[in-house]
Parts: structure tokens; sequence; C-alpha cells
């Protein structure tokens, strides 16, 4: 009855899931093109997190990388899944001044016109007993790996019942002598018997139980399935609070390989160390791991499974490990905000068994920039004005960065604060802050049915009666124009012309649009809205900007691409999803006026920071400096950064003195990102020369300050310039003259 009962209890085990398999979290892969800007820095420390080692040799083996001049020699690791697969082989890439020159197969010699990398694993899901482990097939290594495991372990295993009773029998000798159970005397069977079913206490009945479960297991199954459990189940090791188990996951973390890269050296050093995995590891004794490798490789000699020059090669083949580094959390507030995504689809018990492969959307070489950026961003700022500084580490200045593909929707970075460990708080995604003039975009979109950027606006002071209170707005420059362009209002980002338009316009339209953007307002609409009182979060925000970057097209942000099961069948596809909110062409006209926000506008100092290729911005400032923005994209990529306290504190800067040199300090390690390339003119944009004076078409040669100025085809002025008369040479050099000097 009792064998029964232990049968039935086998048969329950293995018809479930066997292993709890954590998930893996990957992100993005990296496209790699000649004539590709590149940051060679970045470009390495990326390869070192996808676990290539440096060699001052050629690379001759999977994950080995040479850096060598202006050449970079990569051996690529063998990557396949679903929807990535990319091939072992040796490629070179070479640079001319910080861009790819080529890349070439080395294997062929031919070049390559693309490349992708395989996807970086940044994350697991871990279930209670924080394991680690890859499954392998003892039907898909090589012979030399199941020998090295049962020279180590078992050399009679394909011999035996499950049991050996001269084992047991030398076992029970040295156990009662020495009054206690010391040694088990135990085949792999036993072993698998004991890890997977029992308890780890040492008595007479739980060893007479190991017994009995063997002799079931076998009975069972067959010898090579016993096997493959035994070499997925086993205890290698342990990296930090997680363990180390089954071969697969041992040659990734000993020797950063598959099982089936694994040489005969490295074989017989992991099945040497499953007796005692911190006693023989390789990273703590290697000593012991040495001797114990070679003890491994002479008994694999003895049972003919190795040639003696086989056995010589191997037995002097020097350790070489991975390197062992303590498990980091990549991108943390990315992270928790994809985990919060995550457990809508699955629960946890699920993500941390049923090993998902998560394939997101994050640019990790962004996302370094980004913390680098963040980092040296605040530190500068503190270290400009101390009274920024703060001795509570919790109380010190925050800051957020959102980087998208507007196109997309794809969220490649995300940084919501600037020390994960001290402050858990996502910025980028939980705090509700005040976009101050980052909104006026919006304000300016509504106005566009009627209004076009050589609009004259009103700039005078004017007091409003809010909740039967006076409201009287005011300019951040004191020397302000009574006067100004619509453009001229956006870029220098004057409130007291923004309100006097936005009440031309309508709060409730401006409302409206911003509803369609999803920023959403209070209702009835308070004119402190149009100068940014409303609260969004960045997320919010840079979403909403993505529209004129994408040709009027909103995306649905993303950090999921798919989602793999254990089989490698696609279970999640996460395709963009987007809604048309204005046209091309406003859209255009939009990125047109935030291009002379940096041309000419409040941030026009960007230039000073390094930034030479065209960008549209917005910066953004509160009352009190409280918050401080910028938003700024170009065709391919948008990236927004705030810069606050969380308690609302002023920072004492604006967002191009605060949030702007952030931008900038990250884009420029990000030279793959631009093309250098502005947006194409869309139909129904036209472009006309402007007489400044008249904000009508110019006379050829009448009028004696022109502009080319964009407009939306419905709304480009029909008339022509009234206010000036063709003159002679002379005269219209005189007319200027008394533009510039009024006593003539």
């Amino acid at each position: 009855m009792y064998m029964m009962f232990l049968s039935n209890r086998i048969d329950k085990r293995f018809a479930g899931r066997r292993w709890n398999i954590p998930s893996r979290v990957y992100s993005d892969t990296i496209l790699m093109y000649k004539g590709q800007q590149i940051n060679p820095a970045l470009f390495v420390e990326k390869l070192t997190r996808l676990g290539y080692r440096k060699t001052d040799r050629s690379p001759e083996h999977q994950g080995e990388m040479q850096v060598s001049g202006r050449r970079i020699n990569i051996y690529l690791h063998d990557f396949h899944s679903p929807i990535y697969n990319q091939q072992s082989r040796p490629v070179q890439i070479s640079l001319q001044e910080n861009r790819v020159a080529d890349i070439t197969n080395q294997d062929t010699n031919s070049s390559m016109s693309l490349l992708e990398l395989e996807p970086e694993e940044l994350m697991l899901y871990y279930g209670p007993d924080r394991e680690r482990r890859r499954l392998i097939s003892v039907r898909k290594i090589p012979s030399y790996v199941i020998h090295a495991v049962l020279a180590a372990e078992d050399r009679d295993f394909y011999r035996h019942k499950g049991i050996k009773l001269s084992g047991i029998l030398r076992a029970l000798i040295v156990n009662l002598r020495a009054g206690s159970i010391r040694q088990g005397g135990s085949t792999i069977t036993q072993q698998l018997a004991k890890n997977y079913f029992l308890t780890p206490e040492r008595t007479y009945s739980r060893k007479f139980k190991e017994l009995l479960i063997a002799i079931i297991l076998e009975h069972k199954f067959d010898k090579n399935d016993i096997l493959e459990i035994y070499m997925n189940e086993i205890y290698c090791g342990q990296q930090g609070s997680v363990a180390i188990s089954g071969i697969g996951e041992a040659a990734r973390f000993y020797f950063d390989k598959e099982a089936s890269e694994l040489s005969v050296a490295q074989a017989a050093t992991i099945a040497g160390l499953i007796r005692g995995p911190n006693l023989y590891s390789p990273y703590k004794n290697p000593g012991n791991c040495l001797k114990r490798r070679n003890i491994v490789l002479s008994a694999m000699q003895q049972e003919g499974w190795l040639k003696a020059d086989e056995y010589k090669a191997a037995s002097i083949t020097p350790i070489k490990t991975a390197g062992f580094a303590a498990p980091d959390r990549r991108a943390p507030y990315f992270m928790d905000y994809l985990t919060d995504q995550l457990t809508e689809l699955y629960s946890s018990d699920a993500l941390s068994s049923e090993g998902l492969s998560i394939y997101t959307t994050i640019d990790t070489q962004v996302q370094a920039a980004a913390e680098k950026a963040l980092a040296r961003g605040l530190s500068r700022l503190e270290a400009a004005n101390p009274a920024l500084k703060r001795s509570d580490p919790k109380k010190r200045l925050q800051g957020a960065i959102i980087v998208m593909q507007p196109k997309t929707g794809y969220i490649i970075t995300m940084t919501g604060g600037r020390d994960y460990s001290v402050s858990q708080f996502n910025r980028a995604v939980q705090a509700m802050r005040q976009p101050g003039s980052a909104f006026k975009p919006f304000v300016y979109l509504t106005a566009l049915d009627t209004y076009t950027a050589v609009s004259k606006l009103s700039n005078i002071p004017k007091t409003y009666m809010v909740d039967n209170k006076p409201w009287e707005p005011k300019n951040f420059s004191k020397n302000a124009a009574s006067e100004v362009t619509f453009r001229e209002a956006f870029a220098e980002s004057q409130n007291i012309a923004t309100i006097n338009l936005a009440f031309a316009v309508g709060l409730d339209r401006i409302a409206d649009t911003a509803d369609a953007f999803h920023l959403s307002v209070t209702r009835p609409p308070y004119p402190s809205m149009v100068l940014g009182a409303q609260e969004v979060t960045p997320l919010m925000l840079a979403r909403s900007y993505c529209a004129f970057a994408a040709d009027g097209f909103l995306p649905f942000p993303l950090t999921i691409r798919e989602i793999v099961d254990e089989a490698g069948k696609v279970v999640e596809n996460r395709h963009t999803r987007i809604e048309r909110l204005i046209s091309p062409a406003k859209a255009y006209i939009m990125s047109d006026l935030m291009r002379s926000v940096v041309n000419e506008g409040t941030a026009r100092s960007l230039k000073y920071e390094g930034i030479e290729w065209p960008v549209a911005g917005k910066t953004g400032t509160t009352n009190d400096s409280k918050d401080a923005w910028f938003v700024g994209y170009t065709p391919d990529i948008l990236a927004l950064v705030w810069v606050g306290f969380d308690n609302g504190d002023s920072i004492k800067a604006t967002g191009a003195g605060a949030a702007m040199p952030i931008w900038a300090d990250m884009m420029k390690m990000l030279p793959q990102y631009v093309s250098g390339e502005w947006f194409a003119v869309p139909s129904g944009v036209i472009t006309c020369k402007i007489c400044k004076d008249s904000g009508l078409l110019a006379q050829a040669d009448c009028c004696p300050e022109t502009t080319d100025e964009v407009f939306l085809s419905e709304t480009a002025p029909a008339k022509t310039c009234d206010q000036h008369h063709c003159f002679s040479p002379f005269k219209r050099i005189l007319e200027g003259v008394k533009k510039i000097v009024p006593i003539f």
C-alpha cells in the first residue's frame, strides 16, 4: 500500500509542472547599419551587458569581443526565439568618425548591410524559492556533458536499477561507526528522489523512503528521462539570494554559455561542483575547483569516455569563468511600470513559474544615457545653487525622463528618479505636476483654425475676473513688446499674449483639445489652465507631444512587444495602436513653431549645449519655479525631462536652465538616434514670402523686411502687402536705414 501511495505521489508530481521557471524580461534588439552614428563607449558597455567578454586576440568563441582601434570584433551569441534569430558567427564593425563604416561577416568575408544584436536579459520574476533555471534536453547536448555528470556522480547509472547495494552497505558502515548519517551512497536516481520529493533531513526513515522512490522511478521512467530531470534539478551554486539550479543555468552562470556550447573541461568543472557547489566553486575556491575538475576528467578517461589526448588537453586547460557579478536591477522604474502592466495579464504565480519570455520596448543604451544625464544634471544644479541641497536623501532634488518612439508609442526609456534604492516612487508615471508653459502647444494648436504664425497678438496686461476675483497674468520678461506675432508669442512663451489668444479662441475649445490628447482638464476650465496649471504626469505629457512628431497620430504607450511561452509560442503580440487627432499639416505647423522655440525662443541656448541638428522643443516652468520641463523631439525620437522637488519646493531655475541641459546631455550620448533630418512637408502646407510689417504676401522688391513662413493652405494670406510701395534701390536702402535710425 505504501508503495502505491508513493507511486501515486510521483505520478501527480510529474503530471503537472515539474519546475517553477521564472519569466525573463528582455530589452529590444539593437539594429546597426552602415552610416549609423554611434557612441563607441556606450556601445561597448552594451556589449558587456549582453555578456560579451573582452579578449586581446581576435574572438574565437561565442561571447568574445575585441576592441582594437576603430574596429570592434564580436563573436555573436546564438539566440533563437519565435521573433528573433541570431546565428553565432564572427563579425567586425569598422568605425570612422563615430560612424559605422562597414559591418563584415568574417566567416564569409562579406559585407553586411544590417546587423541586429540580441536582446538583453534585464530581469527575472522569481517565486518564493528564488531559483534560476534553464531547461535542457539530454538529446540536444554533447555526450561528454552527460559523461562528465555520470563520472562525477554515478558511473554505473545505466547499469543499476536505481540503487547500488555496495554503495548502501559502504555508507551504512560509515554511518554506524559515526553514530549518525554521514554518507548517503546515493545513485543519481536516489539523489533525484531526495531532492525532488523529500525534505533534507538526515534520518533512517527518510533514507528508506529515498530507496523506495528510487526503485519506483526506475520502474516508471526511462533512464534518459531520469537523467534529464536530474540535470535540470540539481543545485549548482548561488548568485546572491538566487539559487543556480540545473546544468543549463550553471553553464550560463559560470561560463556564459549554453550547455550545448560547453567544452569538455567546462563540462567537467560543472559536473565536479555538484557534490559541493560552494566548496568547488570556481569563483570562491578555484584551487579546489581545478583539482575536482581533473578528478572528473580522470574518471571520464577511465570509463573510456575520453581519449588520452582529450584528457591531457582538457586537464591542462585553465578555468576561465564568465566573471561573477552580483545581480543588479536594470531600469528599475521601467520594470515596475512593466510589472504593473503584466499583472493585468498574469498572476504573480504565473510570472514566477511559467517560464515566459517577455520582450519589451526598452533600449538599454538610451536607458544608460538617461540615468547618467539625470544624475549629472541634478548634481550640477545642486553644485551651482547650494540652496537646492538636502541632507535627507529622500528629500533631494528629483527628476524624471521619458523617451519614446513617437510613431509607435514604444517607451524606450523610463527613469522615475535619481536613485531607486532611496525612493521607488516613479515620478515618470505617478507624479502629478503642473506642466506650466509646456501646455501652451495645445492652446496654439486650437487657434490654428483661425490664426496663423504671422497673426498679431496683443501682449498688453489685462485683468480678468475669475470666481469674482481679479487675475492678472504676467510675462516672465518685463521688457516684452506690447504686440507680438503668433510665432513670437509661442517661441518666447509670452504669457499675456497666450492668455489673450486663449480667451479669443475659447477656453472650452482648448479644454476639448486637451481632452482629445488625454490631458484631462476640469470643467468649466479655469483660465490658469492655459498657463499649465492643470496637473499631468510626465508620461501623459510625453505621449501627447508624440502626435506632433507622428503626423497627427496619438500612439498608445507600449512597453511590451511580444510574450513567448515556455514552449516557444507567441501568446501576446502588442501592435502599435494609434488614433488620428490632427491633420499632418497641423502637426507640421506645430513642429515648425516648436523649432522656433529652439532656434530663437526660450530654448535657444540649446545650441550652446552642443545640439547642432534640427530639434522641435518646448520649455515649461511653473509658478515659483516648482517644476522645470523640456520636451524635445525629432522625426525619430521624443524625450521629456522633468526636474523638481517632491514636496514642491522651488528649484530656482527654469525649464531651459534645469531640464534642457539634461536633455542635451542625454541626446549627445545617443548619436544613433540623430539622423539630422527634419520633417517632410505634408500636403496642406504651403510656404509664402511674407512682409514682416503687414503679415501679408510680400511684394517683390518692395517690402523692406520679409520672411518665409509656413501656413495651412486654407489659412494662407491671399492679399498682398499694401503698406509698402516699390522704391528705387536708393529709397529702399533709405527705408531700411529709417528702421534703424528713426531720425531719418
